[in-house]
């Protein structure tokens, strides 16, 4: 018993830092997917399930799974220009004030809070409120 407290508080320790930028770069949608996947594993699997369930649910803020491909043929029928940005574009990237067009994301996706706009070719959702990107969609 003592070694799955052991375990399960070293798990969580190393997924601290996952669930804290989740929640500060995705406003509503990961901190309430990060809770509500941390419920859900907790009474599936105890701790560890707790651990596992947050972060996993952490990810709900963004378009997940088969929805990036329909998305990304989705924004390329649109023909938004793309903003040519000199550094690479990563998660975390906050985009310049200006010169950045930003669009609605259609409620299909299931997306609430965020926008989507083109870097260098690549769409990408954005916290309007920082521009920070938070999910490059591949």
């Amino acid at each position: 018993m003592s070694n799955k407290i052991i375990l399960a508080g070293a798990v969580l320790a190393s997924l601290i830092p996952a669930a804290a930028f989740a929640q500060t770069n995705a406003p509503g949608g990961a901190a309430a997917g990060a809770a509500t996947g941390a419920v859900g594993g907790a009474i599936v699997g105890g701790p560890v399930g707790a651990a596992v369930g947050g972060v996993t649910g952490a990810i709900v803020g963004g378009i997940v799974g088969d929805q990036q491909p329909r998305f990304r043929e989705y924004v390329v029928t649109q023909r938004p220009s793309s903003y040519r940005y000199q550094q690479d574009v990563a998660v975390g990237t906050v985009l310049p004030s200006s010169g950045v067009t930003y669009y609605d994301v259609p409620a299909e996706y299931g997306v609430r809070g965020y926008r989507y706009t083109v870097v260098n070719d690549t769409p990408v959702l954005v916290d309007p409120g920082t521009r920070r990107v938070v999910q490059i969609i591949r």
